[in-house]
């Protein structure tokens, strides 16, 4: 399939499924859902991608080795965060203990808590949809939208704009 796209198409879709993922998080937390340490975290990786992977549509457009460089950098990115989204749906299966800020584990070392805030545990999923929280979602968007980059910086047809 990543055959049959440019390079410029590939930043296009690695764009709008990064700006999607991103929108979607904030209009979970409006709709009530809101996001704990963890969750915030996971949003970096986005917070980057999209004016990115925007400004390298701009700037590589003409230029296949830029194109491909921005193509590896977003991949990278996305490879981080899907491997956040692991890390943090872990957590939330209980497979590892998360840090202790989040996870309720009760560690006043740094002070007492700001009480006039909701507490969200990082181990407690808001919403599970088909079987995944949010954070393996984000696994899951973030493991596409690396292959994306991935796959057409280093596909057999790289080169072609």
């Amino acid at each position: 399939m990543l055959n049959a796209i440019s390079q410029s198409q590939a930043m296009m879709l690695v764009f709008l499924l990064t700006l999607a993922t991103i929108l979607g998080a904030w209009i979970f937390e409006y709709a009530g859902y809101a996001p704990c340490e963890l969750c915030l975290m996971q949003r970096f990786a986005y917070y980057a991608a999209v004016p990115l992977s925007l400004l390298f549509l701009v700037i590589g457009q003409n230029n296949p080795k830029r194109m491909r460089a921005g193509l590896v950098l977003i991949g990278l990115i996305m490879l981080g965060s899907c491997i956040f989204g692991i890390y943090h749906s872990g957590v939330e299966w209980k497979f590892w203990q998360g840090p202790t800020t989040c996870t309720g584990g009760g560690d006043f070392t740094k002070g007492l808590p700001d009480l006039t805030k909701k507490a969200v545990m990082c181990d407690q999923p808001a919403i599970r949809i088909l079987g995944l929280s949010l954070a393996g979602w984000n696994a899951v968007v973030s493991a596409i939208a690396s292959a994306v980059a991935f796959g057409k910086a280093y596909g057999s047809s790289s080169a072609s704009q």
